[in-house]
């Protein structure tokens, strides 16, 4: 069977010469078709291996301070976003350099959840590490944050400003040097006499708190969805 097919080929060649009287041998023939051959199959592979679109990733950095005495904290609902997102996806967080990460793609687009190891008032570097090492521009930077100037229950989505008295932005915006990046805030509430904020951010939510902050985590992790999927103006609109 081969014979038959080189012999055709053989043909096909010498006719498709001899408009200029040059016919090809039998050896010319084979060379040919080996050559053709390999060039297919190199061809595909490079087809298949090579792709023309860049890569659409996004880091979304949900702020906290690492350990198990941190956990159901307000300062740590940063955390339980991502965690929540990470649930969703069926991903889990595995340890990195200065944060927990989780990845997940969506619809062609890639999801880099950290949590920073680094303690809040240090979370920059975290920050800063996982966008040069993933190669995300700040444009694709989502950072989550409690907020002491929100009710319980209220989300709102920027896309830049000041760190608002908060020392994890405060960090990042040192270490970037700059403000203009994404961020959504959780509103955590005020509800603490004078000169007691340290402890009432770093206390856990008590019973009464507990079902609206579990309504709020999921409609924060639908934001971010949003914000990436739709874009920040459409999101703003949904869930400011």
């Amino acid at each position: 069977m081969l014979k038959l097919l080189l012999w055709l080929l053989h043909l096909l060649l010498q006719k498709k010469r001899r408009k200029i009287n040059k016919p090809f041998s039998l050896n010319e023939a084979i060379s040919i078709f080996k050559y053709e051959i390999a060039s297919f199959f190199i061809s595909k592979k490079h087809t298949q291996t090579v792709s023309t679109e860049p890569e659409m990733k996004y880091l979304i950095a949900g702020l906290g301070n690492f350990g198990i005495d941190y956990v159901n904290t307000r300062h740590n609902i940063g955390f339980d976003v991502v965690e929540k997102l990470a649930a969703d996806k069926t991903v889990i967080f595995t340890s990195g350099r200065y944060a927990d990460k989780a990845e997940f793609k969506f619809k062609g687009k890639t999801f880099i959840l950290i949590k920073p190891t680094t303690y809040m008032n240090l979370s920059g570097k975290a920050v800063k590490y996982w966008m040069e090492k993933e190669n995300i521009p700040l444009t694709n930077l989502l950072v989550i944050t409690d907020d002491l100037n929100l009710p319980l229950g209220k989300l709102r989505i920027r896309k830049n400003g000041s760190d608002g008295g908060h020392n994890g932005l405060k960090n990042i915006n040192e270490i970037l040097q700059t403000n203009q990046y994404n961020r959504l805030r959780f509103g955590v509430g005020n509800n603490f006499p004078t000169g007691r904020q340290v402890d009432f951010v770093l206390g856990k939510w008590d019973n009464t708190e507990t079902p609206m902050v579990t309504e709020t985590v999921t409609r924060a992790a639908e934001a971010v969805m949003s914000i990436i999927m739709e874009g920040v103006d459409r999101a703003m609109n949904k869930f400011n």
